[in-house]
């Protein structure tokens, strides 16, 4: 896979709390708060997987309420 395509690439949820240097309830949180619109992840065996290009779309839209 290309470094620049990133449209099929998944993060588990660690690389998210990674990506966003936060705490696993903070996570927990984000994804219980329907009015912050964090990305739904796909759950494959009880485990969560988020897209990537979704974490960028939402990172976007958050810059865009804080600005």
């Amino acid at each position: 896979m290309e470094a620049s395509n990133t449209s099929n690439a998944y993060l588990t949820s660690s690389q998210v709390l990674a990506r966003y240097s936060i705490a696993p309830i903070t996570f927990y949180r984000w994804q219980k708060n329907r009015t912050l619109g964090f990305p739904k992840p796909m759950v494959i065996n009880r485990r969560k997987f988020f897209k990537i290009d979704d974490l960028t779309a939402w990172e976007r839209e958050r810059a865009k309420v804080s600005a």
